[in-house]
């Protein structure tokens, strides 16, 4: 059985994550990123992409105030191997999925996994995680990477943090292409919740 995946989003109302020039600190309040921080908690793993990594160095851990947290298993899917050794994610909890012969990247745990089009496709890098005991998959980034699992039908709920902010169509989406034909093959969700969370609208979707 695989693993469940859960896509989490931080958006504009208009469903940027960033500005044109890649500016995305922050576009959600205190109140919602503490929301992220618990969302990560509830998770065995948590999986980006290489240009999140680039872009944010983001360390990927779960901090909640006042509590110890067991830290999930980190996980980046970066084609060619450009993952600095310097970057906070590395580390002896972290899982780096290519298409490339692998190389050590720090403490690292780096796997070659079947891929399509010089990327690691979504079907072998969730077997990948299940392999390293993993039940359950919280994506946080990018674009990219959240329409590859969308386009294979892998992803299971989506949680969505939507700012009152518009950054246009020059800001970067939150979903990359979908290579959709017609209106009734995009991927169909049914909406649970809808709650404020400070100034900003928290979304809870399930698979239709």
């Amino acid at each position: 059985m695989r693993p469940s995946v859960t896509l989490k989003v931080a958006t504009s109302l208009d469903g940027r994550i960033a500005t044109g020039s890649g500016e995305s600190k922050w576009i959600t309040g205190e109140e919602a990123r503490l929301e992220g921080h618990r969302l990560r908690a509830a998770h065995d793993a948590i999986l980006v992409g290489i240009e999140t990594v680039l872009a944010d160095d983001p360390a990927l851990t779960a901090r909640l105030p006042g509590r110890s947290v067991d830290q999930p298993l980190r996980v980046v899917l970066d084609s060619r191997l450009r993952t600095p050794v310097t970057a906070k994610v590395v580390g002896a909890d972290t899982l780096i999925l290519t298409a490339a012969e692998p190389v050590a990247i720090g403490s690292a745990r780096v796997e070659r996994v079947e891929s399509e089009g010089g990327r690691p496709t979504a079907n072998a890098a969730l077997a990948a995680i299940g392999r390293a005991g993993a039940r359950s998959l919280l994506i946080e980034g990018g674009g990219q990477v959240a329409a590859s699992f969308l386009r294979a039908g892998l992803v299971d709920r989506i949680e969505w943090f939507r700012a009152p902010i518009l950054l246009g169509g020059e800001g970067r989406p939150c979903i990359a292409a979908l290579a959709l034909a017609k209106l009734a093959d995009a991927p169909k969700f049914r909406r649970v919740s809808a709650d404020p969370v400070g100034d900003d609208l928290w979304e809870r979707y399930e698979r239709s």
